[in-house]
């Protein structure tokens, strides 16, 4: 019987575990290869974009919060857009109590309502295909109007439902993928879905650049991711630039300065034989118009005679129209367009009536919280009057931190808009001072320009330097307690030219002030008088030159001393 020989089994299972190992080792491998290839594998699921809007509103390769209104080829978008992301603030007003739109330019102002189709630009009447609307407390404009006054281009993709809004001027790089289609995805990464797969050769607009990603708009408006390797730069899209308007002539003079007078007016009409001496002024400024009550009447002094004298003797009439000082009236008066418009169309009958060249805005003592409208509203008037062929100026105080002195004027704002800003260079001590001193001293003169051409750059053609015929006699005395008290009365010209010659005093040059000087004592109580007379005069004239400002106005008329025309009139034609 043959023996059968058994092997002993080795203790412990060794082959077992290592096939249990190299099974594990494989598996492992498989799951990283797997795993890698999952993080490489780009994502071929496509996708509908979704831009959170049922007619999407793309700029600038970004959906627009609230999107458009479609209706066919009928497109309105959101008034906060353009005024916000287009930076057509300014020029865009919305009023959202009395659905009141007014769209303004250099030359042209537009006024519209929600829900009406008839408009008017400047004076014609203006046709809108759909009208402005309000859906969800958010208002929406067409985009006709908007593409001619302001240049947009605006493109609507019917089968993708997206509108894309370019601004004049845009230049915006193009580019492509030579061979193979262009993958557009949602986000910039291989991972992310697909938007849409674009042909060969086909332009995509670049818009911007997110790590080794392009943010791209399709030809047919998609706007998505693309892999930067895969695109090929090749030219630039530009969008046609806004034609410029053509520039309002507002001095016809040229070659000449600006050499302003106002005529202040009050209960008595002046002789308009007074024009006749005032030699070299070639424009005259009556205050003639004053804001009556907060609804937007005006009332008026205006004097045909005094027009006709004044043309007979090559003059301009630009009259004088004034918010009669009071801040409450103004608030009202400016706070709405259709109290707006109410004035701009009288100002607009008293131009025509009194055959006038310009409207001068006196607009003084009005609250900061004001500042806004106020612009607003000469935005409004200026179109009206420009196409009326009549300048419009805006008288503006020096800078300060005084509310209602200074601070409401936006002069930057208002300095694009006017042809003409008049600095009121003048009170620099005002008649209630608790010190004395000069009512326009030099270096607080110049000052006064410097900031106002260089804090606020208003072009310097268009400022023209207030000066003031007119001083004070400063009275301090000692009261009961030993405090001075300082007191003032108003003196012209002549005035202080007769005390001087009555009393005998002989007047010393005040250097810090750049002017003339005197004192002397009266019932025991001090006198002191800074003159306006030739030297500061020219002094001033002397400015002008030197910053090449449009001219100089002087405050007022009545104050003047016989030769003092003459004496501006040369320092302003003279060479330097």
């Amino acid at each position: 019987m043959e023996t059968v020989r058994y092997r002993p089994r080795r203790r412990g299972g060794g082959g077992g575990l290592k096939g249990l190992v190299v099974a594990s080792g494989l598996a492992a491998m498989i799951i990283v290869i797997w795993v890698g290839w999952q993080r490489l594998a780009p994502n071929d699921t496509v996708v509908k974009p979704d831009y959170g809007a049922e007619h999407p509103l793309l700029y600038d390769g970004k959906p627009v919060r609230n999107g458009a209104l479609v209706d066919g080829d009928r497109i309105r978008i959101p008034i906060a857009f353009v005024q916000n992301q287009l930076g057509l603030k300014e020029e865009v007003y919305y009023e959202s109590k009395t659905g009141s739109i007014v769209l303004t330019t250099a030359n042209k102002v537009l006024r519209m309502q929600t829900n009406a189709l008839t408009a008017k630009l400047n004076k014609q009447p203006y046709q809108l295909r759909v009208a402005a609307q309000v859906v969800d407390k958010v208002a929406y404009i067409p985009v006709e109007p908007l593409k001619e006054l302001f240049g947009l281009q605006i493109e609507h993709d019917a089968a993708q439902n997206l509108v894309t809004v370019l601004t004049a001027g845009d230049a915006i790089q193009l580019g492509a993928k030579p061979k193979g289609e262009l993958t557009i995805r949602r986000g910039p990464s291989i991972k992310e879905p697909i938007y849409e797969r674009v042909a060969a050769g086909a332009e995509v607009r670049i818009w911007g650049e997110e790590k080794h990603w392009y943010l791209v708009q399709s030809p047919d408006g998609t706007v998505g991711y693309a892999d930067k390797s895969a695109i090929a730069l090749t030219k630039r899209e530009q969008i046609k630039p806004l034609k410029d308007e053509p520039v309002f002539p507002a001095w016809k003079a040229i070659g000449s300065k600006i050499n302003l007078t106002w005529e202040a007016v009050y209960a008595k009409a002046p002789d308009p034989a007074v024009v006749d001496a005032l030699n070299g002024v070639n424009v005259v400024a009556p205050t003639w118009f004053e804001l009556l009550d907060g609804s937007g009447s005006i009332k008026g002094k205006a004097d045909m005679a005094y027009v006709s004298r004044a043309h007979q003797q090559n003059m301009q009439v630009w009259a004088v129209f004034s918010n009669g000082f009071e801040p409450d009236r103004t608030t009202k008066a400016l706070a709405s367009a259709a109290t707006r418009l109410k004035m701009i169309q009288q100002l607009a009958a008293f131009a025509q009536m009194y055959k006038l060249q310009g409207i001068n805005l006196d607009f003084e003592n009005i609250y900061t919280a004001d500042k806004a409208n106020l612009v607003q509203f000469v935005r409004e008037l200026t179109p009206y009057m420009h196409e009326m062929g009549v300048v419009v100026s805006i008288d503006v105080t020096p800078k300060s931190n005084s509310e209602m002195w200074s601070l409401y004027f936006d002069r930057e704002a208002l300095g694009k808009v006017v042809d003409y800003m008049m600095i009121m260079a003048y009170d620099e001590h005002w008649a209630s001072s608790p010190d004395a001193g000069s009512v326009a001293s030099l270096p607080w003169t110049e000052q006064s320009v410097k900031k106002i051409l260089t804090e606020d750059r208003v072009p310097p053609g268009k400022v023209v330097l207030g000066m003031p015929l007119y001083t004070r006699q400063w009275t301090e005395k000692k009261d009961q307690n030993g405090k001075t008290v300082v007191t003032s009365k108003t003196l012209g010209m002549e005035a202080v030219q007769n005390l001087i010659r009555q009393r005998g005093l002989k007047p010393t040059y005040d250097e810090q002030a750049g002017q003339r000087y005197v004192e002397f004592q009266q019932d025991g109580a001090r006198q002191r008088i800074w003159i306006e007379d030739s030297l500061s005069m020219k002094a001033r004239v002397a400015l002008v030159k030197k910053y090449k400002l449009a001219g100089a106005a002087t405050w007022q008329r009545q104050f003047q001393s016989d030769d003092i025309w003459g004496i501006i009139h040369q320092s302003l034609t003279s060479l330097p």
